[in-house]
């Protein structure tokens, strides 16, 4: 029996590649567009239901509604302030039980995850049916990391070894074998231009993503798309490591057509 599959949709592309990968592969998806993230001309032409994180009763109806068996979260979420929340009974047990605000956000998307699996919707391993849009060849782009670049790569690794346990970063810009800055909320092209600053003479610099050691992949997987790599061209880096089969490539095509074009280099390694 095909699974009926819910996808709550956040920011982004990933959502619908996901889902029309799912949907090409004979499952019935159901898309549920998080307001204020999702952008809804993408769903149009599918069944998507616009729902509010504010209340998680009305979304545990929406599931039953639509006889959901087994869910995906994909997409950007910016984490709701407590004024945001309606705090009805199901969102009351889950701050209760898994006390939200002290934890970071890899605990937070797993408490999310267990409350929906308790209400009888578990997560759905979707990656076997969306390997295309994995980062999985040692060079994607013509040009290859040069010696400098893996230098700065190995001190990434050096440093993430360290602290890829915490619920910290997935990205590293490193220059002159110097990390010059973590990722922190405020998301990979952001990091790429405040690290720019920080740049001194030498080597271009490199970003460095990997996914975190303790990481749920179901539900935060590392990613980069065409954005992504004209910010490395604009701020004059030199290129991207990304960890192999961790991370994910939006209009991976295009991508590594720019790389291609403006002479950056895209290459897959593994952190261990």
């Amino acid at each position: 029996m095909v699974s009926k599959i819910g996808i709550f949709a956040g920011g982004g592309k990933l959502p619908m590649i996901i889902g029309k990968n799912l949907i090409d592969s004979r499952y019935e998806v159901v898309f549920f567009c998080i307001d204020k993230f999702a952008n809804l001309k993408l769903y149009k032409k599918y069944n998507f239901e616009k729902v509010s994180i504010s209340s998680l009763s009305k979304i545990l109806y929406l599931l039953k509604k639509h006889s959901i068996q087994k869910i995906i979260m994909a997409g950007h979420v910016k984490r709701p302030s407590v004024k945001d929340i309606k705090f009805d009974l199901n969102t009351l047990k889950l701050i209760k039980n898994f006390a939200l605000d002290s934890k970071g956000d890899d605990k937070l998307l797993t408490s999310i995850s267990i409350f929906f699996k308790n209400a009888g919707f578990p997560m759905f391993d979707w990656k076997n049916k969306c390997k295309n849009i994995f980062a999985t060849e040692k060079f994607l782009s013509v040009k290859k990391p040069s010696k400098e670049s893996l230098l700065n790569k190995d001190k990434g690794i050096n440093f993430f070894n360290k602290i890829g346990k915490t619920d910290l970063t997935q990205s590293l810009i490193i220059q002159n074998k110097i990390i010059l800055g973590i990722e922190a909320a405020e998301g990979t092209d952001e990091l790429i231009k405040r690290c720019f600053k920080y740049k001194k003479k030498g080597d271009g610099g490199i970003l460095l993503k990997l996914s975190k050691y303790n990481q749920d992949t179901n539900l935060d997987i590392p990613v980069i798309g065409l954005k992504t790599v004209q910010k490395i061209k604009k701020y004059n880096y030199e290129g991207i490591f990304l960890e192999k089969n961790k991370c994910i490539i939006i209009d991976k095509e295009k991508v590594i057509n720019f790389c291609n074009i403006n002479k950056l280099f895209l290459s897959c390694i593994s952190k261990n």
